[in-house]
């Protein structure tokens, strides 16, 4: 069941007999939250890219995004153009685009570090725009369809329950799991723990911060290039298909509380699920600005974020 049918036949129901109306409204919402969960996952598989960086290195990269459409071409053109197997070319690309964030710390990120925060984001904006470019050059500005072996759909009373929104929120838990294992049980995942926490401390006791620096960008970004093969089943392919996530999912990350890898995620999924439920209920429109409006409110109501810890400086 699309989105667009949900709304319909959710409209449709109003004036019905009421048991009639409470029936489909369940459905429908189940519908929704299901499909708003696997939103949801997308958006906060990017924000974490978005966390993780900024942990580290206090930087914002917004070209975060567009890792996702490059991951998401990489893998088109290795099962599509080359013919692989569809999880050799999930594999080719997050290693692929892994391997490209490391070497943009290397090359290009690791000489701002210090300049002023402005300067950052426009060098990550100006980023994204060379990615999309050569995105354009490469494999054209048309829309691809990615082959994906979760083509099947099972329906449970009443709700679809599609192979593809299964697939998004178990492949999230999956790389959740592993990056949680990651992060805690081994010594460079505890070594990027304390490099986030202090960078000069980390140094004097032996840790390589530059190379940690590199491998937590590799890191972000084969996260975002898994994000988007996830996503191109449901989206399909284009240059443009990472800019909204990227927005949407800058405010997931903030509105979980930007620094908290736990609240980039259910930050996500919060505006997931509200940009669903806002597109089926209210008026044309608000489906895409319900997100931001809620994430006004949170910063009114809690700058810091759901898990966020408030700063505070003495001068």
């Amino acid at each position: 069941m699309t989105l667009l049918n949900s709304r319909s036949y959710w409209q449709a129901t109003r004036g019905n007999r009421p048991h009639v109306c409470r029936g489909w409204k369940l459905v429908i919402f189940l519908q929704l939250t299901l499909n708003g969960l696997a939103v949801g996952c997308i958006y906060g598989l990017v924000a974490l890219g978005f966390v993780l960086i900024y942990k580290a290195t206090e930087l914002v990269n917004f070209a975060q995004g567009d890792l996702l459409m490059l991951g998401a071409f990489v893998c088109y053109m290795s099962v599509v153009w080359w013919g692989l197997d569809y999880w050799l070319g999930f594999l080719i690309a997050v290693v692929a685009v892994g391997a490209f964030g490391a070497l943009l710390d290397r090359v290009v990120l690791r000489q701002v570090i210090g300049q002023p925060q402005f300067a950052v984001v426009m060098l990550t904006i100006g980023l994204g725009a060379m990615f999309r470019t050569f995105a354009s050059v490469t494999w054209g500005s048309e829309i691809y369809t990615l082959p994906t072996p979760f083509g099947g759909v099972w329906t449970v009373g009443g709700v679809t329950l599609s192979h593809q929104y299964l697939s998004i929120v178990f492949g999230t838990l999956v790389l959740c799991g592993v990056l949680y294992a990651f992060f805690n049980h081994t010594r460079i995942g505890v070594a990027m723990q304390a490099t986030s926490q202090n960078q000069l401390a980390a140094y004097y006791m032996g840790i390589p911060v530059k190379l940690i620096f590199s491998l937590i960008w590799a890191i972000s970004a084969g996260v975002a290039a898994a994000a988007g093969i996830l996503l191109a089943p449901v989206t399909l392919i284009d240059i443009n298909m990472g800019l909204a996530v990227a927005l949407k999912a800058f405010a997931a990350a903030v509105l979980g509380g930007f620094g908290s890898i736990p609240g980039a995620l259910i930050g996500g999924i919060i505006i997931g699920l509200i940009e669903l439920y806002a597109g089926a209920t209210l008026p044309e429109g608000f489906k895409d600005t319900a997100p931001y409006i809620v994430l006004l409110l949170m910063l009114i109501v809690r700058p810091q974020g759901l898990f966020g810890s408030l700063a505070r400086k003495k001068v």
